[in-house]
Parts: C-alpha cells; structure tokens; sequence
C-alpha cells in the first residue's frame, strides 16, 4: 500500500501547523502595533511640519547664497524628504502587519510558512519574513 504524499515547502520541510491565538495575546499585538503606528504618524507630522518651516525659512532668507550654499540647502532639503519617506515606508509596514494580524498570517513567514521567532517579532513587529528567508533576501 503506498504512502500519502507529505506536503512541503519548497525548502524541503513540511509546513508548520499554525496554532491560532488567544484573543487577549492577538489583542495586545493588535494595541503594540496601533500604539507603534499612532507614534510613526506623529513623527512624520512633526516631520513635515519641520520640513515646511525650514522651506519658508530659506525662501526668505537665501538672498546673496552663492553654490555651496545652495548645494548645502538643497542636500540638507534632501536628506529631510528621505527621512519623511523612511518615516512613511514604516508606516506601511506597521498597517501591513495589522492586515496580517486581521487575516491569521501575523507571525508566520510570507516566503516558507514557518512561524516567525518570537525575538524577531519583539524586535521588529512588523517582520514578514523569518530569519532565514530575511537572509536570502538580503544576499540577492
């Protein structure tokens, strides 16, 4: 008699059963991450209100500037809009991981479906990825 077929990942291991959680621990998640993204969004409103102010102080104050001046201005202008970028890229990843939590595949590994370590998450709630497929990732 032959043996059912195992299902695998394409790493070669059977998926791991995902084990529901409680409504108290999905909870406390769901307030961390809300918490989390509530401070990012008041971080890049004070960002941009920072952004906006210093623009209308170089507006009115760039008379007589010569180019390192306004090649310093226009750096510094820069590296402000890619802080505010940075800001609302994490942003997204917050909500992202609130959508995973509301569908069942918070914790779990968007590339092998093995559970995401529980430091991982601690460190970076907003993970998709376990250690080892974050690796492959950053080695491409």
């Amino acid at each position: 008699m032959a043996k059912p077929a195992d299902t695998k990942t394409a790493a070669g291991r059977k998926p791991a059963e995902k084990a529901s959680r409680s409504v108290a621990e999905t909870e406390k998640i769901r307030a961390a991450l809300a918490a989390r993204r509530d401070d990012l969004r008041a971080e890049y409103d004070q960002t941009l209100s920072e952004i906006t102010e210093l623009q209308r102080d170089r507006l009115t104050d760039s008379a007589g500037d010569d180019q390192a001046d306004t090649g310093t201005k226009t750096f510094e202008r820069e590296q402000e809009i890619s802080l505010a970028n940075s800001i609302l890229e994490r942003i997204t990843q917050v909500e992202r991981a609130l959508e995973r939590l509301d569908e069942g595949g918070y914790g779990w590994c968007e590339k092998c479906g093995n559970p995401i370590p529980v430091e991982r998450l601690a460190a970076f709630p907003s993970a998709t990825l376990c250690v080892s497929c974050k690796q492959l990732e950053e080695r491409r």
